[in-house]
């Protein structure tokens, strides 16, 4: 019989719906500590002991303390004796860099992401951000897959994958976060799971117009077929490998955003569907939805990489070249015929 392993020391840095998930999970196992950087919300978050702005009716397990203290959240996974200590970033795609910026010249044990998207300034993708800042002397790890935040911080099981190329860190975020209702999986490919968890983003705002348009459930099932596979050409263009598309970090991510109604970038489309404007949609919103920026960054990206994906430019059309949807659907009926495969 395997004796429980000691719990270990784990900052999540960024006080959102996923990292607060994240970090209420993970308490369950070990002693986490919770960063924000709105003291008074973190204040808040300490005394109702939930973050009720962005994760209201999930308590705090008693392993999860918060902190809007940046050094004291860095210090308390300082390397000891017997640990194995983990540095989680759970900010938007857009805060990536910022976050790095104020961890650069610090002596932090690994770090590992759980954005998905593309930074729009510079098309880099997070492990690309990650090295751009950091060097390559930082072990350094993306944790993604399909997973809602509220089914995690409710218990309900979920599957992810860390991928990185150092071996070392793969199988310490598999020892820390596998376990009770979360399973992680490991690769290599970091290219393709952080393209696949990406590009979903934006077929789910496509989805999300196609399904408040009531275009049916075979427009449905086409869009996300189409989906992956420019998903796939994009990723493979870049480096990935094709089989990590078929994964967790590829179709089950995109099915997940695609059609679970807990998806904000979903809720985007449904409410393009009605023909708000994306400033209205963003503001009820009331977090981020990286499809949005992720859209024309992609489509730029694409471009430049000569890589046809014509449902990104036509979602894309819509929230910025004032396309309206009947448009994009108009546009992807309208094209061409092309093999199964292309």
């Amino acid at each position: 019989m395997h004796e429980p392993k000691p719990p270990q020391k784990i900052t999540v840095l960024g006080a959102g719906a996923w990292g607060t998930a994240v970090a209420i999970a993970l308490a369950a196992r070990h002693d986490v500590l919770l960063w924000g950087r709105n003291p008074a919300q973190m204040a808040q978050a300490a005394s109702a002991r939930e973050n009720t702005e962005y994760l209201p009716g999930f308590p705090f397990p008693d392993g999860l303390d918060v902190t809007a203290d940046f050094d004291a959240a860095v210090a308390h996974v300082a390397h000891g004796a017997g640990e194995a200590p983990l540095l989680i970033a759970a900010c938007p795609v857009a805060g990536l860099r910022p976050l790095l910026q104020q961890l650069k010249g610090r002596a932090i044990p690994n770090i590992v992401w759980l954005c998905k998207g593309f930074e729009y300034e510079t098309g880099l993708l997070p492990h690309q951000v990650v090295r751009d800042v950091l060097g390559d002397a930082v072990p350094a790890a993306a944790l993604s897959g399909p997973s809602f935040a509220q089914e995690v911080a409710r218990g309900l099981p979920c599957a992810l994958t860390v991928a990185s190329t150092d071996k070392a860190l793969r199988e310490r975020v598999v020892a820390l976060v596998h376990g009770g209702n979360m399973r992680v999986y490991s690769c290599d490919d970091m290219v393709g799971v952080e393209v696949g968890g990406a590009v979903k983003n934006i077929l789910a705002i496509a989805t999300g117009t196609a399904d408040g348009l009531g275009l049916g459930l075979n427009a449905r099932a086409a869009l996300i077929t189409r989906g992956l596979a420019e998903i796939t050409r994009l990723g493979t263009a870049l480096g990935g490998h094709a089989g990590t598309f078929m994964g967790l970090t590829g179709m089950g991510d995109l099915i997940l955003t695609c059609t679970g109604d807990l998806s904000r970038n979903r809720r985007v489309g449904l409410a393009l569907a009605q023909g708000k404007p994306l400033d209205t949609i963003v503001r009820e919103l009331g977090h981020v939805a990286e499809g949005v920026p992720c859209a024309k960054a992609v489509r730029e990206l694409a471009a430049r990489l000569g890589v046809d994906m014509p449902i990104t430019n036509a979602v894309a059309g819509v929230l910025f070249d004032g396309d309206s949807a009947s448009d994009m659907v108009t546009r992807l009926l309208a094209r061409d015929p092309r093999d199964e495969l292309a």
